[in-house]
């Protein structure tokens, strides 16, 4: 393709995407089954030129950022606390997983070497970070139950990249050692994590050091791809770089931003998350015509290769519920005997776990980086996309509807010991005490009366309603209702006499600035 033709086609592909999310908000959809359906359908309309996605740009493109921003939104307390419980979905349910889908794979293809069995395993085990985040952020889980998921959603690629090679490798004739593979999984992971602390603690100095909030935003993007690049340039996993360095930003970012910059990056990282992960669901899509050409056309995957393929979906997904199950057994029983300090989260959270397993770009990827002489090469595509294609639609589009069934929901014990009523008391507590400081001059005479007795009023209010929590949210929101009309008021005005000429664009924007700052403090209150 010509390149304004390249260009033609992400701006359409980018319409798509506004089109096909406003008919997921529409229909109910999880937006990424919606893209998924929407872009597999584009790609056979007469005249859309066939999409062949180059495996190693989609995952240094889309990834990396991907990646930073799952563990930049995590919790890093829980995420030590549950470190246990994450390794066991990371490693052993991805390693597991591998195995089963080996073994049904060889018995669908006897004549199938048991390193491409396994490779088709290692492609297909782990869930994808984009497609759990699609998901998980449109529904709400107990804590412990979601820093699992998502801690596992950031590690497990790892897990399954490494197998994958150590497959692939011994497919195509270099042999397999297992102490060897354990050596080297080990040296990537740690490797990784090294690299991501070292490119993550480099952005502390520099972001400390920056005064233009531009290049400071700019710098925190390219935190990601960095860490990405620089561990598979050292031969480490990248992927566990970026995830590490992910954890130092979010760490970090709390003092190292002024409150300008994380409200700008902030807007800025959002539209971009949306737009990668967008396109990445919308590309998996478009590549079905791909896949479906190299097996023959759509009518030789519906008649020959259906019943293979869900197979192999009903063994992944078998084998990660048998995983997921028999590991709330054994913490239960660790926990009976006094060794364990976590209980078992129960059947429902169980079922839950287990029927979070989406697939998304990294199988599609991993799948499209086989030799070309690999052997069944183009089933192994397709059982990728059927997996993508089965967990995103059936899992994604059901999993919100399984939790509101099995009554999973955060309990009153899942909260954090202060509640937000005591931390904002404590938080303004202490803007009273700094202001009770700096109101006065050198002389201790008071120059500020006003803005003491503002926060002196703010203070105190809090800790002398005697309503319910229930009650004073109404309150707070009435209250902040009124300063949100004041400020339409505002900005219609000002709108007005820019209109009739009596202010230039200049004071428009110094004073619509003002308006919408104490819109967004207005309206963050009053959430």
């Amino acid at each position: 393709m010509h390149p304004a033709e390249i260009f033609e086609m992400v701006l359409a592909m980018l319409g798509a995407v506004l089109v096909l999310h406003w008919l997921a908000e529409r229909l109910r959809w999880p937006p990424s089954a919606a893209l998924l359906i929407g872009g597999g359908g584009l790609a056979f309309v007469p005249g859309v030129p066939l999409v062949t996605l180059n495996p190693e740009l989609v995952l240094v493109l889309f990834l990396p950022p991907l990646l930073v921003d799952g563990a930049w939104h995590t919790e890093l307390v829980r995420f030590r606390r549950h470190l246990g419980g994450i390794l066991s979905l990371a490693v052993g349910a991805v390693i597991f997983s591998t195995v089963i889908v080996a073994l049904v794979a060889h018995w669908l293809m006897p004549t199938l070497p048991w390193a491409a069995c396994a490779a088709l395993g290692a492609i297909v085990s782990p869930p994808d970070a984009v497609s759990a985040r699609a998901v998980l952020q449109r529904v709400k889980l107990p804590r412990r139950l979601q820093a699992l998921l998502e801690g596992e959603s950031l590690l497990n690629d790892a897990t399954g990249l490494v197998i994958f090679r150590f497959a692939v490798a011994a497919a195509m004739g270099a042999g397999f050692q297992a102490g060897e593979a354990i050596g080297r999984f080990l040296l990537l992971v740690i490797g990784g994590v090294a690299v991501g602390l070292a490119v993550g603690w480099l952005w502390v100095v520099v972001a400390a050091r920056l005064r233009d909030e531009l290049l400071l935003i700019v710098a925190t993007v390219l935190v990601g791809w960095a860490a990405y690049l620089c561990g598979e340039a050292l031969g480490v996993s990248g992927v566990i770089a970026a995830v590490t360095a992910g954890l130092v930003l979010g760490w970090q970012q709390h003092v190292i931003f002024s409150a300008a910059v994380r409200l700008r990056g902030t807007s800025f990282w959002q539209v971009l998350v949306f737009l990668l992960e967008a396109l990445v669901f919308i590309l998996i899509g478009f590549s079905l015509r791909d896949i479906a050409q190299r097996a023959g056309g759509l009518e030789s995957v519906a008649g020959d290769l259906a019943l293979p393929l869900l197979a192999i979906v009903l063994a992944l997904t078998i084998a990660r519920f048998a995983w997921v199950f028999a590991s709330d057994l054994v913490v239960g029983l660790l926990y009976r005997l006094g060794i364990g300090r976590e209980q078992p989260m129960g059947a429902a959270c169980a079922t839950v776990m287990g029927w979070t397993g989406m697939r998304g770009v990294v199988t599609l990827a991993a799948a499209l980086t086989l030799p070309a002489n690999f052997p069944q090469r183009d089933f192994m595509l397709l059982a990728a996309f059927g997996v993508i294609l089965v967990t995103v639609l059936v899992q994604g589009s059901t999993l919100g509807i399984l939790i509101r069934w099995l009554g999973v929901r955060r309990s009153e014990d899942d909260e954090p010991p202060m509640t937000l009523t005591a931390a904002e008391n404590a938080m303004m507590r202490a803007q009273l005490k700094a202001v009770e400081r700096l109101a006065h001059d050198a002389d201790g005479n008071l120059i500020h009366p006003q803005l003491l007795h503002r926060y002196t009023a703010r203070a105190t209010v809090g800790e002398s309603f005697s309503g319910t929590d229930e009650q004073r949210t109404m309150a707070i929101a009435s209250h902040f209702n009124v300063i949100i009309g004041a400020v339409a008021a505002g900005r219609e005005e000002l709108v007005r006499l820019h209109r009739t000429h009596q202010i230039d664009n200049e004071t428009l924007r110094s004073l619509e600035l003002d308006l919408d700052l104490e819109e967004l403090g207005a309206e963050s209150a009053k959430a």
